[in-house]
């Protein structure tokens, strides 16, 4: 399928205080997710090359020890396996890229 309308898609709980919409293809998984305020995300790792684009709210993010406050426009990349944990100031929107495709999110869709 070409096209995805993540308006429309059904809403899925990641962790607590983050959920949002997902679109899949056989290599990438595409996310729009909110994060609520004072959420935070522990540190952990994945196979998966990920980018966080922030499109609304501050979000703190460490990446393998560095650490910068993303505000809009603002992406952070985390590499395969790099230790990486995140808190949201504010609530906050974002969109998430995961390559290769999270099959435990699609298992989540599956879920819900």
């Amino acid at each position: 399928m070409p096209f995805v309308n993540f308006k429309t898609n059904k809403v899925v709980k990641i962790w607590d205080g983050i959920y949002g919409t997902l679109g899949h293809s056989e290599q990438q998984t595409f996310g729009h997710f909110t994060i609520d305020a004072g959420t935070v995300l522990p540190e952990h790792s994945h196979f998966h090359e990920q980018w966080c684009h922030v499109l609304e709210g501050e979000l703190e993010f460490t990446v393998d020890g560095e650490t910068m406050l993303l505000t809009p426009g603002m992406t952070a990349h985390i590499p395969p396996h790099a230790p990486h944990s995140a808190i949201a100031h504010t609530q906050c929107r974002v969109i998430d890229c995961f390559t290769p495709a999270r099959q435990d999110f699609i298992e989540l869709e599956k879920q819900s």
